[in-house]
């Protein structure tokens, strides 16, 4: 990474760190909780849907959360405090995970765990016009995912050797998850701490008296400004849709390949997998920005993620899980680092904090739609290949209301 400044470096760096929680909540983290569920007796149906409501819960906190501290976030000198705050509260909720002994206190820690660091990456993505230039927004952003998809795959791996080694260490599952949990916080924290030292907020608004009423102020009237500009609303809602059913497949992978019974050692080897590949898939996408408009490249990649939610409706086998998670690491890193490129070109960098807190009711804060039909249809049903056709349906309607925002763009 020598041609990028130490500042983007710093930036790049904080999406290596906490990718290792994100790769941890998809697959260890259910792994985990589906082992205390069956020591209390819950069948794996039921367990599928405790594990989907969790994760409703959490992205729909969030999704309040978001656009509030977003606005105070905006406000000259904040930005940064803020971002540190949410980002405490999530690595000591990813330590504070490994001391829970019951399936119902490990769910409601995750939750906080997962609200910190959820809200930590609003405040983080809306750092991105404060640390490169407009015309690298696409290259940077596809950075921080590729980096990020291939540096968590150390910890990762270590934390995947403690748990799967516990019997020969001589340690209970307890004990080797709570190490486990404790190297990716050290991990994430660490990687932070470079941003933290270097990160300074150019795009901001002036502090005013009554600074929280002010934030809730300047939220209303971005939101009227919103209604009134066609294209970044469209957007919006499109990205509410299709990022919906990427995220819903990200948090609830695992799950369901222990659902349906599938190997666990096979499960998580093949996330690593979809780690692996997402690297390189990522850079590609980043660079083929210079030939092609984004727009097209995110069409390409949610048309990808519907043949892939069908395909997941008639998984049985462990092989037939392997090609999946390759299939989703070949357009993961595109269409999230894309997603929040072209969004960052669309909104007024001063407004920043404000803009992508609504992006993340849109996207992660959106998401508890797509764990919740997953849950629920599982259990109406008691078929997970039900519940999991539904994100088809998401991807589809997200695909034509982004076709939609693009042609207002160009209109503009």
């Amino acid at each position: 990474m020598k041609k990028y400044t130490s500042l983007e470096r710093a930036w790049i760096l904080y999406d290596v760190g906490n990718s290792a929680f994100t790769l941890l909540v998809s697959t260890i983290i259910p792994i985990y909780f589906n082992y205390l569920a069956e020591d209390a007796g819950l069948s794996s149906v039921t367990y599928l849907a405790y594990w989907g409501y969790a994760a409703s819960v959490a992205t729909l906190a969030v999704a309040f959360i978001g656009p509030v501290f977003g606005a105070v976030a905006d406000t000259k000198n904040y930005k940064k405090p803020v971002f540190l705050v949410t980002l405490l509260v999530g690595v000591i909720g990813c330590v504070a995970m490994g001391f829970a002994s019951t399936w119902l206190a490990f769910l409601i820690i995750f939750v906080i765990a997962k609200i910190g660091y959820s809200s930590s990456l609003v405040f983080y993505d809306s750092m991105l016009h404060d640390v490169t230039e407009p015309e690298r927004l696409d290259d940077i952003s596809s950075q921080g995912y590729a980096w990020g998809y291939i540096g968590s795959c150390i910890p990762f791996i270590v934390s995947l050797g403690v748990v799967l080694g516990a019997g020969s260490l001589g340690l209970s599952m307890q004990a080797a998850m709570g190490i486990s949990f404790l190297i990716v916080a050290v991990w994430w924290f660490l990687s932070s701490t470079p941003l933290l030292r270097k990160y300074r907020q150019i795009h901001y608004v002036e502090k005013e008296p009554g600074m929280v009423r002010e934030s809730f102020g300047r939220l209303w009237r971005t939101l009227k400004e919103l209604m009134k500009d066609r294209k970044i609303l469209i957007f919006l809602v499109a990205y509410f849709f299709y990022i919906d059913g990427v995220y819903t497949i990200i948090d609830m992978a695992t799950a369901y390949g222990t659902a349906l019974g599938l190997d666990t050692t096979g499960l998580l080897l093949a996330l690593l997998v979809t780690q692996i590949v997402a690297f390189p898939s990522a850079i590609i996408f980043g660079k083929l920005t210079k030939k092609y408009p984004s727009a097209n490249l995110i069409t390409v990649c949610i048309l990808a993620y519907t043949g892939i939610a069908i395909f997941a409706m008639f998984m049985e086998s462990q092989f037939q899980f392997w090609i999946l998670a390759v299939c989703v690491g070949l357009f993961q890193g595109g269409i999230q680092a894309l997603s929040r490129s072209h969004f960052a070109k669309l909104i007024p960098p001063e407004k920043s904090g404000e803009y992508f807190g609504l992006l993340d009711i849109c996207g992660k804060g959106a998401s508890f739609i797509g764990t919740t039909l997953v849950g629920v249809v599982s259990q109406l049903t008691g078929s997970t290949n039900l519940g999991v056709s539904v994100l088809a349906v998401v991807f589809v309607a997200g695909l034509i209301l982004f076709r939609m925002s693009v042609r207002k763009n160009r209109n503009k």
